[in-house]
């Protein structure tokens, strides 16, 4: 069974041969379409409380990562090619082209987010609106790392040390890792118990952990990489681009969110929303309201 079929009630799931493996997604609705692309340690379900109104205006396409919950998990490189941003985004843009879509809108958050920020900047012709959630630039947050940073966001610093040290310390207690990283660290629970243990299964794989590393290994290397030429290029995000973030999290405690965006994209706007990271399932309803007026 998909890994958060249930939730999508009405929903299609599919699962498209991409770049020699498998892309699983759940598409619903009518309208242009929308990609909604989520987070670390999570999956599409992660959407379910905005999916389905979103699917009255929208055809929404909800895909799991490359390499997370029932897409596949290619074999990785020394430089973590098939997880670099580069390389998930243009998973996800055959993705859309298979459903028939040549250009679209993108909402993605935390890994997503990155995720979507790079087909912006690679695909401009492909990406007419993007929205990322609780993230700045993934190279302006590794460069002004600070010790309270570090500390919240502790996991970046720990799941880029070599394969396979991340994976066997996860891998000891994989339900007990994701509870504390998401749940027991912050003392506050946002989830809905069908969509955790969905994320609670898809992490028990030993190569969907073994692809999260890698696609935090990515980051801190050749992701940083594709930025550099960008600036070299002169390249940014050219369509309009939303910021939103929580009040309560890390992304305002520690940068300063549009004002890192605005060196990356050329017309951006943006605002924190009450509540922390997980924003989509903790405050659906207001996440909703700023997509709906964005997107529209």
């Amino acid at each position: 069974m998909s890994l958060g079929s249930n939730l999508f009630a009405g929903f299609e799931a599919v699962d498209i041969q991409i770049h020699g493996h498998n892309i699983h997604a759940v598409v619903g609705g009518s309208g242009p379409p929308l990609l909604l692309l989520h987070g670390y340690p999570q999956t599409h379900a992660m959407w379910h409380k905005v999916a389905p109104q979103l699917s009255e205006r929208f055809t929404v396409v909800a895909a799991d990562l490359t390499g997370y919950g029932d897409s596949g998990k290619p074999e990785s490189d020394a430089n973590h090619t098939p997880y670099s941003k580069r390389s998930m985004g243009n998973d996800m843009l055959a993705l859309m082209n298979h459903l028939g879509h040549d250009s679209f809108r993108v909402v993605g958050h935390d890994r997503g987010g990155r995720v979507a920020h790079r087909m912006a900047v690679d695909h401009s012709q492909s990406v007419e609106r993007l929205v990322v959630i609780d993230i700045a630039p993934t190279r302006e947050m590794y460069a002004n790392t600070t010790d309270a940073f570090a500390r919240a966001y502790w996991h970046w610093f720990f799941l880029i040390l070599p394969a396979p040290v991340p994976e066997n310390m996860i891998l000891a207690d994989s339900d007990a890792f994701w509870r504390y990283k998401c749940i027991e660290r912050v003392n506050q629970n946002v989830f809905d118990d069908n969509a955790l243990e969905q994320y609670l299964r898809a992490f028990r794989n030993p190569d969907t952990v073994h692809a999260a590393c890698e696609d935090y290994r990515a980051a801190a290397g050749i992701d940083i990489q594709h930025d550099n030429e960008d600036d070299a290029q002169g390249r940014k995000v050219i369509c309009p681009l939303l910021v939103l973030w929580g009040e309560d999290g890390v992304i305002e405690s520690c940068f300063e969110p549009l004002k890192l965006w605005a060196s990356r994209a050329t017309k951006v706007e943006g605002k924190s929303l009450p509540g922390g990271h997980y924003l989509a399932e903790q405050h659906p309803e207001l996440v909703l309201a700023e997509l709906e007026q964005f997107l529209n």
